[in-house]
């Protein structure tokens, strides 16, 4: 599979259709949300096989248009789900962009997955997926993903007014970006990626 890669404790890729039992077996033991931005337990009527099918398909879908790509994070040793990475909004051309996500589940809190998922997230997008520039938009007071961006090298550019629409209002983000170059890696060999954009 092209979208995958492993990192001292996880293995990294897009869901497949038999990771149900896992996804939904996840989802139904959260336990609360421990702050504004963490999602608690779902209802298990929201964990149906039918659901997690269509999720595959939009999935596969994205990524076949090199849209968008969903990167799930297991446990090497336990195929526990821990979080998930995304690559958004790709943009080829002369642009070579994503917009990076990131979520660790409550449970694995401050035992260093966030950094392990994000930094080789990052090293995937530039080196595999020959992107230039990544960007991260977070919350001001989303302080402790703000670390996370900081301690893995993204530079903080400014602040985004009204940026997105969440919770019925639009809020402001603050941006974060590194560049290939900026990771060490030559986003100029060979030619260009060309997509839609």
């Amino acid at each position: 599979m092209k979208y995958q890669f492993k990192t001292k404790r996880l293995n990294v890729r897009p869901y497949k259709i038999t990771d149900y039992e896992t996804w939904r077996e996840t989802f139904l033991n959260l336990g609360p949300a421990k702050n504004k931005w963490d999602k608690g337990t779902r209802d298990k009527k929201e964990l149906t096989k039918k659901k997690f099918e269509r999720i595959l398909k939009t999935q596969n879908k994205n990524i076949k248009n090199d849209d968008f790509i969903d990167l799930i994070a297991f446990h090497k040793k336990t195929g526990a789900i821990i979080g998930f990475s995304s690559l958004m909004d790709i943009s080829r051309g002369v642009f070579q962009n994503a917009y990076l996500g990131y979520r660790i589940l409550n449970p694995y809190w401050r035992e260093g997955y966030g950094k392990e998922l994000i930094d080789a997230t990052i090293d995937f997008s530039f080196k595999k997926l020959k992107l230039h520039r990544l960007e991260a938009g977070i919350h001001p007071r989303n302080i402790r993903s703000i670390a996370l961006a900081k301690s893995l090298g993204l530079r903080r550019e400014g602040m985004s007014k009204r940026r997105l629409f969440l919770n019925n209002k639009w809020e402001d983000m603050l941006i974060f970006a590194m560049t290939a170059e900026e990771r060490g890696v030559n986003s100029i060999s060979g030619q260009l990626r060309r997509g839609r954009r």
